[in-house]
């Protein structure tokens, strides 16, 4: 078939790698428009634009997909199918109606569970143990197409939603290319999500990336690592932001008040609700990250002394 590829991030990369190494004919590619990245804020194309032109793919790049001039060239390219991994804008159906067989989507997660932006963030947050990868057809609801196909991913207790993000982008591009075949084949069928278990995944945005030190170690594990690399976990020191890498509970630790610091020799705690947990890497405003034992030394922690 014909292909045309939507997607921006890297996180849409493996895909689009795959899908140019199959069997279709990878004739374009569409994305976000270049955008201000950097110190400088200098324009820069997105993961998938890069790529695209490192390997001579022309790259369309609209404001708003429904833009004539875009849908005139969706036309002249003829795709019979357009593969789409978070390209971040909304399709609308002039542009869905083009291709033959539609737009289909690589969505990390079991819809219809967490339908959204971010619902590896939110399997993270909310203590899934497991998760996946669904393709479905794309319409104009929110990720409410039927379901082509799906894989499943165990989440590991250590896992940041850039680990778990990373695992599913890259078996998430096979599953993507053999709906591909399929269709292609004619033996493709998509049944409609089921009307139970769904819950919604919106983008988490840097007040939801803010420890809250009055939850459970668990919750706050869970937090970490949800927002992890992005929006960014953070909390307050001194009335100064500073982010934190990934913790651990300590089931046998002492008792400490929510957001109250001990700094030991080989180890700095920080209280919850419940028990405290061992800081990994702290990051103040304009420094690099480094371990908490180091910054707990660099700053001088007070007893009593404590994380808001």
């Amino acid at each position: 078939m014909r292909v045309i590829f939507a997607g921006t991030p890297a996180v849409a990369v493996p895909a689009l790698a795959a899908v140019a190494a199959s069997r279709h004919e990878l004739v374009a590619v569409v994305t976000r428009p270049d955008a201000p990245a950097g110190r400088g804020r200098g324009l820069s194309r997105s993961p998938v634009g890069a790529w695209a032109d490192e390997h001579g793919v022309e790259v369309l790049t609209p404001a708003r997909p429904r833009d004539p001039e875009f849908l005139d060239r969706l036309r002249e390219l003829s795709p019979d199918c357009v593969p789409v991994v978070a390209y971040g804008a909304l399709v609308p159906p002039a542009a869905l109606e083009i291709p033959r067989y539609g737009w289909i989507n690589l969505h990390f997660s079991l819809l219809p569970a967490w339908r959204g932006a971010a619902p590896v963030q939110h399997a993270v947050l909310h203590g899934d143990e497991l998760t996946g990868a669904s393709v479905f057809q794309l319409e104009q609801g929110l990720d409410t197409g039927p379901v082509f196909g799906t894989l499943t991913d165990e989440i590991r207790p250590g896992d940041t939603s850039g680990d778990l993000l990373e695992r599913l982008a890259d078996t998430g591009a096979g599953l993507l290319v053999a709906v591909l075949d399929a269709i292609a084949d004619g033996t493709a069928r998509a049944e409609p999500q089921p009307a139970d278990g769904v819950s919604l995944a919106p983008k988490l945005t840097v007040e939801d990336a803010r420890v809250r030190w009055g939850d459970p170690a668990f919750a706050v594990d869970r937090r970490i690592r949800a927002c992890t690399p992005a929006p960014g976990p953070w909390t307050t020191f001194r009335d100064e932001r500073v982010k934190l890498g990934p913790v651990a509970p300590v089931a046998d630790g002492p008792d400490l008040k929510p957001g109250e610091l001990l700094v030991e020799k080989n180890r700095v705690l920080a209280g919850t609700a419940t028990v405290p947990v061992r800081l990994g890497e702290v990051r103040a405003a304009g420094k690099r990250a480094m371990a908490a034992t180091d910054w707990a030394r660099g700053v001088r922690v007070s007893a009593g002394e404590g994380l808001a």
